[in-house]
């Protein structure tokens, strides 16, 4: 009998497999999402360091006032530029995108390009 794997499973590998390749720093931080059933999550992370520059997340409440729903596109892509905005402020312009083993599709896209559109690069 063929045993399948669970989905959280194969997206903590992916994300292993990703993280593997990557981290980041100072000049370039990592710019890391998650998204659960409920709300979708971003921070900038300087993995040198091992502190957490900046984050966004639906759960805020300046952020949860400003969206009628927390687990569509819409929320996902007010996120990436709420997160782009406070990156900006703190000098950060540069990122490199983590999508946490998830497939860059849907909200995950929607982040990204919002924030490409509010101003980081990455």
């Amino acid at each position: 009998m063929v045993r399948k794997e669970c989905r959280t499973e194969v997206r903590r590998k992916k994300h292993l497999k990703i993280r593997s390749r990557f981290s980041g720093t100072a000049e370039r931080p990592r710019l890391a999402v998650f998204r659960s059933e409920k709300h979708i999550y971003a921070q900038i992370i300087d993995d040198v360091a091992q502190k957490t520059l900046v984050s966004a997340s639906t759960t805020q409440k300046e952020v949860k006032d400003e969206l009628t729903k927390t687990n569509d596109k819409a929320a996902a892509s007010y996120v990436g530029t709420v997160i782009a905005k406070r990156a900006l402020e703190k000098g950060i312009t540069s990122v490199v995108f983590d999508r946490g083993g998830f497939i860059y599709t849907g909200k995950i896209q929607a982040l990204a390009e919002a924030a490409r559109e509010a101003g980081l690069e990455f």
